[in-house]
Order: C-alpha cells, then sequence, then structure tokens
C-alpha cells in the first residue's frame, strides 16, 4: 500500500475499499479531492449533482469512479455508509493492479 494513502485505502481479499465522502446535490460537480476527517483520517470527497434521495447521489458516486478508474460498474459497490456521507467503497480485483491505479489516482487528484 503506498504509504501516504494508506489512510484511504485498505486491501481485502477481493480487492481494495477506499474511504470517500460524498457531497450530493451540488449545482456543479467538480473534481474530487482529498480532506481531513476527524481523528487524523482522511476521505476523497467526491460531490455530485445528483441528490440523495433513494440512491441516485450513491449510483453517480459509483459510475464516477468506474469511469475515473476504467473499471467496470459490476467490480465497484458501497461496502457501508449507503445512507451517510462517509462511504466505503469496495473495488474488487486484483490486488496490486487496483492498489496501483488508485494511487497514480490518488496523486493525481492530491496534486490539484
Amino acid at each position: 500500500m503506498p504509504q501516504n494513502f494508506s489512510n484511504l485505502l485498505s486491501s481485502f481479499a477481493n480487492g481494495v475499499r477506499l474511504t470517500i465522502k460524498a457531497k450530493p446535490g451540488v449545482s456543479k460537480a467538480r473534481a474530487p479531492k482529498i480532506v481531513e476527517l476527524a481523528g487524523g483520517k482522511r476521505a476523497v470527497e467526491i460531490a455530485v449533482n445528483a441528490v440523495a434521495e433513494d440512491g441516485k447521489a450513491n449510483a453517480a458516486i459509483l459510475s464516477f469512479l468506474a469511469k475515473e478508474l476504467g473499471l467496470k460498474k459490476s467490480d465497484i459497490s458501497i461496502k457501508s455508509g449507503t445512507a451517510g456521507r462517509l462511504k466505503i467503497i469496495e473495488i474488487c480485483g486484483n490486488v496490486q493492479e487496483l492498489t496501483s491505479k488508485l494511487a497514480i489516482w490518488l496523486e493525481h487528484i492530491s496534486i490539484n
């Protein structure tokens, strides 16, 4: 696990988990960014136009991640936090490949 992203990513038997903070219902979707949480933890904040109603924002976040990471939507799911802003996203696949892909993506968004 890349050291500087260790509190954003964790691996499990079938893939990688990513901590995100949802920001639904924004007037203009914007680039994701890494934000500080309580207790020194961090999350990737993802702002989407979809409202937090009937799973619309969750679906928009999963679609956004699939597109950003070049993955199938079926490989990405919400492990916990479906009704809250803080979510744990599970991405299924080869742990090493996913970790590498996510590290590159996280490095890119942390620079912007």
